[in-house]
């Protein structure tokens, strides 16, 4: 399916699942379409399953978005609760469609969860309040974590609520990130389960090589590894170190699973020029859970001053990440949200395009790693690979199947959308409007619907 086929089922209201290859313009589709419902004042959440997803879109993680933080499961009264706060039932109740990206890293339960947060709160028992869901992804990328069992069991799309939301399935057939025609053949290779001996040996000339610029982003499977790369880039640096030591109050088993759900680090140390990664959604100060920039300097209080990749200039302050029961703190963390960014994991890198990165796939623990990774990079020549084992050549065999069948459905909406007339899509997208759009006759809108 073409993105302007993708776009016209969008804008005729249809909840929507958005797939392709990775580079295929999912996200550059997505911004068009919120753009679009913007500019006649529809209301429309953005969010992703990750804050380094969400800040691709300008959004907020849907945890935060819905309100359901670290929750695995609340019950009909806790969601209540929920509900009465003024603020979070606003959002909920103001939006006519919700945007959720890299689907593939959110936990089915958490999907039920979030849907039923949406009835109740909006009082309406359609499916998910009665709103548009536009939901994109790749399930060939890297399934949810899961502490234990198998991470494939938890997939989105296995979940109650996938199965009400009736989607339209819209699969991107271009591809915009990889230009270069060797290297694509390998992605297809790993993606359609064909590697061989020429997929490697291409791959296995990338080996050590230098590349330019030497101030790349590392790609590493583990988090032992990234800490060490980080620590000691940090050592490479100059200037003089402040640290920062987290601070806690309240319950010690509740503190103790903030802190072990919680992004930001129990110490920190930073220098000037320190690459970091801000862990948490600040909306008014300027940042997102996957902002990243560079430390400049620390005011007269030690607090890091940091320039982000946008040009934002932040005072970084420290953040807190609370347990509340009826209205009262009963734990509480206090850090300052940044992470150490020169090296971060490859569940990380998911919906980042890059052109250069040190990529160590040697540790490969997953089906999906290696094609993850591997597709983050624009060319075969911005590749500089250290290491590589079997695991990393796999893709999840359900999500194998699971694909086919989504490209099959993609052609049949294709199909039929390319059999409407244009009265009649331009029918059906101001059908849509007419009931996503604010009332109030004095707005302004600065567009017209337009079939594509």
């Amino acid at each position: 399916m073409t993105q302007k086929e993708a776009l016209t089922i969008l804008k005729m209201g249809h909840n929507v699942f958005l797939t392709g290859q990775a580079g295929s313009g999912k996200t550059y589709l997505l911004n068009q379409y919120v753009e679009y419902l913007k500019r006649w004042s529809v209301g429309v959440a953005v969010t992703a399953s990750t804050g380094i997803a969400a800040t691709h879109l300008n959004g907020t993680t849907i945890h935060s978005w819905a309100g359901i933080g670290i929750r695995d499961e609340m019950t009909d009264k806790e969601i209540q609760a929920l509900a009465k706060k003024k603020k979070l039932a606003g959002r909920i109740r103001v939006a006519k469609t919700l945007v959720i990206d890299e689907i593939s890293m959110l936990h089915s339960y958490r999907l039920d969860l979030i849907e039923r947060v949406l009835r109740i709160t909006r009082g309406n028992f359609a499916p998910f309040g009665g709103i548009q869901v536009v939901f994109s992804g790749d399930f060939f990328q890297l399934p949810p974590v899961t502490r234990e069992g198998d991470a494939a069991d938890h997939f989105a799309f296995k979940s109650d609520a996938w199965r009400v939301a009736d989607l339209r399935v819209c699969y991107l057939e271009s591809q915009h990130r990889h230009t270069d025609v060797a290297y694509l053949s390998v992605l297809n290779d790993i993606r359609g389960n064909a590697v061989s001996p020429k997929t490697v040996a291409v791959l296995e000339c990338r080996y050590g090589e230098r590349i330019l610029p030497e101030r790349m982003t590392w790609l590493y499977t583990h988090n032992a590894d990234v800490d060490a790369i980080n620590n000691r880039e940090l050592v490479k640096l100059s200037g003089k170190p402040n640290t920062y030591i987290m601070q806690d109050s309240g319950s010690k088993k509740l503190v103790a699973e903030l802190k072990r759900n919680c992004l930001a680090q129990e110490t920190i140390t930073l220098k000037p020029e320190t690459l970091v990664m801000f862990v948490k959604n600040n909306f008014e100060r300027g940042y997102v859970n996957g902002t990243l920039g560079t430390v400049l300097r620390f005011d007269e209080y030690g607090t890091p001053v940091v320039r982000t990749r946008g040009g934002r200039t932040i005072a970084v302050l420290p953040e807190s990440w609370r347990f509340e029961e009826n209205g009262r703190t009963v734990a509480e963390i206090s850090q300052i949200p940044l992470r150490l960014a020169w090296a971060i994991t490859v569940h990380k890198s998911q919906g980042m395009s890059l052109d250069a990165a040190e990529v160590d796939l040697s540790k490969s623990f997953e089906p999906g790693m290696g094609y993850v990774a591997l597709s983050r990079v624009r060319t075969l020549g911005g590749l500089r690979l250290m290491g590589l084992n079997d695991t990393a050549f796999t893709v999840n065999n359900e999500a194998s199947t699971f694909d086919k069948e989504l490209a099959m459905r993609s052609d049949e909406e294709a199909a039929t959308v390319r059999a409407l007339s244009l009265q009649e899509i331009e029918k059906r997208q101001q059908a849509f409007l007419a009931v996503a759009k604010p009332r109030d006759s004095s707005v302004v809108h600065r567009g017209r619907t337009c079939a594509l």
